[in-house]
């Protein structure tokens, strides 16, 4: 077997994209983890892939962009290697607009969103009157309606990846010495590592918990409300959720706080009433302490990088992380923006 050009140990998000992109640029790769694919933070059921507010704009609110508008060609491309659907579609979202303020802040951010989305995507308000039942309930009667948010099933858009590198004879292994460059994309498990090996903090883990619920709401757009996903998905189910739980002894399993989230989402939309609970997911998602993707070389390791940090939005920044990785290990050409860099961490 021929000598690997990259070893990528984490077959997340980050590790499964970048692996998929140097492979697709014509490296040899190799995926390790010992747990298997997906099996981190990856592996849950949310997939909201939501944008930054449009304002104060800057090179992460400008990189997120950029990677939310090469989402459907990466996916369609990974789909079409593999012939498994990620489950991508471009849906939009719904925020209820809570007061007068909030209705004033949403209609500027409306003309900032032409300048700053570039025309690829619209940010309107909207009168809740106009939008059918699939509208949470606003104070105002106004909710946000953006065109960027898209969303995907966590678990098949790993799926996907997955069958697209087989196509290309690359395989998910769980152990295989070093080969060549090595990317270190191993979520929150990582971010302990590095937390260990550094003596300090360099992140650390958010549990979250969510659920699917068996309702077909259609192609409709998500909402987002009282701090609550509602994610409709394109096989006739609704992903909700999630806690955000800095604390916690059981990083695996559900618990009450799940329940009081599913309670909370059938009060704010009474037609979930009713609808049946098919899954549950519990999970530790890595956040580096910039909150930003952390990418780069590896501190003290020569030809090794770090590829972490996605807390939340791993598969939205997904793509753009991949090219941007494998413009550093292929080309040795660094265009990790301000704020995503390793060192911001340190």
């Amino acid at each position: 077997m021929a000598m690997a050009d990259i070893t990528v140990r984490g077959a997340g998000a980050f590790g499964l994209t970048i692996a998929w992109v140097c492979a697709q640029r014509g490296a040899r790769v190799q995926v390790v983890d010992p747990n298997g694919a997906g099996s981190g933070s990856s592996g849950g059921l949310v997939g909201a892939l939501a944008p930054h507010v449009p304002e104060n704009w800057n090179p992460k609110k400008a990189f997120q962009l950029d990677s939310l508008l090469m989402a459907e060609k990466f996916w369609s491309e990974v789909e079409a290697a593999g012939g498994v659907s990620s489950g991508y579609g471009r849906t939009g979202r719904l925020q209820p607009i809570k007061d007068d303020k909030a209705l004033g802040m949403a209609r500027r951010r409306a003309e900032t969103a032409r300048e700053l989305w570039q025309g690829e995507a619209e940010w309107s308000v909207c009168k809740t009157s106009d939008l059918g039942s699939w509208t949470p309930p606003s104070a105002t009667g106004y909710v946000i309606h953006d065109t960027l948010t898209a969303r995907m099933s966590p678990r098949r858009a790993g799926a996907s990846l997955i069958a697209g590198l087989a196509v290309m004879g690359i395989d998910v292994v769980p152990e295989a010495p070093d080969q060549g460059l090595v990317v270190h994309a191993k979520g929150f498990a990582g971010l302990q590592e590095l937390n260990v090996e550094l003596g300090k903090t360099i992140g650390s883990g958010i549990k979250g918990q969510s659920a699917v619920l068996r309702f077909d709401a259609g192609e409709v757009p998500q909402i987002f409300a009282d701090n609550l996903y509602m994610i409709p998905h394109a096989d006739g189910t609704l992903a909700i959720g999630s806690t955000s739980e800095r604390e916690f002894d059981s990083p695996d399993e559900t618990d009450h706080l799940l329940e009081d989230v599913i309670d909370r989402i059938r009060t704010l939309m009474p037609v979930l009433h009713g609808a049946e609970v098919i899954d549950r997911w519990a999970g530790v998602r890595p956040r580096s302490k910039s909150r930003a993707p952390m990418l780069g070389a590896y501190p003290n390791r020569p030809g090794h990088f770090i590829a972490n940090g996605g807390f939340k939005i791993g598969f939205g920044m997904a793509p753009k992380v991949a090219h941007v990785m494998a413009d550093l290990l292929l080309n040795g050409v660094d265009a990790i923006p301000e704020g995503f860099r390793v060192e911001d961490n340190l």
